[in-house]
């Protein structure tokens, strides 16, 4: 429990709309004082943090570029000054796009990795020497890990290395009682799933898991919360596939 006041302290990074802000306004609800990263959705994180104050929660909406090292250190910094040091993290912040492995660019690469690898890498590590013994930690990968779609090559790749970085964090941070978790969604009604999808392709995806519906951000951001809370207390290292049974 953070000593500065009675509120925990959490950060949700990419957390200006989509999954990240639905974990977001979660958290607030559960009483977690809220800081919302943005890489540039500058008005979107205010007015969500604007949101989450008039409800009578706390919330800080913080720029940063997770894929910098020093962006990622300033944000803690931030965070650590305005609302106090931090208790829970959790790393949303992604991109994707779909493309053959073969027509994949080295730019395209670079910003997949760069963001969705090194930006929880830097905030991993600065985790490790910032955030409360006690703390949490929750990733995000995803269904198609499992799936093997094609034109997920790099993207998967990306969620491979972050599972890695999750069942391994959370045995080098023995002795401080902070769990590591990921949550793997399946195909959730975000814009980000959206862009790009034909009508039938996303009635295609609505399709696939047992449940047949497309996952909602509230679906995930439930599972976050229930990693971030007390209730998570052993489960630790593991990654929730949270995705209608499709995998």
């Amino acid at each position: 429990m953070n000593t500065n006041g009675n509120a925990q302290i959490a950060i949700v990074t990419g957390a200006s709309r989509g999954i990240g802000a639905a974990v977001a306004r979660r958290l607030a609800k559960e009483g977690f004082a809220v800081a919302i990263n943005y890489a540039s959705s500058s008005a979107e994180a205010d007015a969500l943090a604007a949101e989450i104050t008039s409800a009578g929660g706390r919330a800080l909406a913080v720029k940063a570029d997770v894929s910098n090292a020093g962006d990622v250190r300033r944000m803690f910094e931030t965070v650590e000054q305005q609302l106090g040091k931090v208790d829970v993290l959790v790393n949303n912040a992604g991109v994707l796009k779909t493309m053959p492995l073969a027509d994949t660019s080295d730019a395209l690469y670079d910003q997949t990795f760069d963001i969705n690898v090194r930006g929880t890498f830097n905030t991993l590590r600065e985790a490790a020497a910032r955030l409360n013994n006690g703390g949490r930690i929750v990733n995000f990968s995803s269904t198609v890990l499992a799936l093997k779609l094609p034109g997920y090559a790099i993207y998967s790749a990306t969620k491979a290395a972050v599972e890695a970085f999750t069942q391994v964090f959370a045995k080098e941070l023995r002795g401080r009682n902070i769990t590591v978790n990921a949550v793997a969604p399946g195909p959730i009604a975000t814009a980000l799933f959206f862009d790009g999808k034909t009508e039938e392709q996303i009635e295609t995806f609505a399709k696939m898991p047992p449940l047949q519906r497309l996952g909602q951000p509230d679906d995930i951001a439930s599972v976050v919360a229930f990693l971030a809370g007390p209730d998570a207390g052993w489960v630790n290292g593991q990654i929730l596939r949270a995705n209608g049974g499709i995998a």
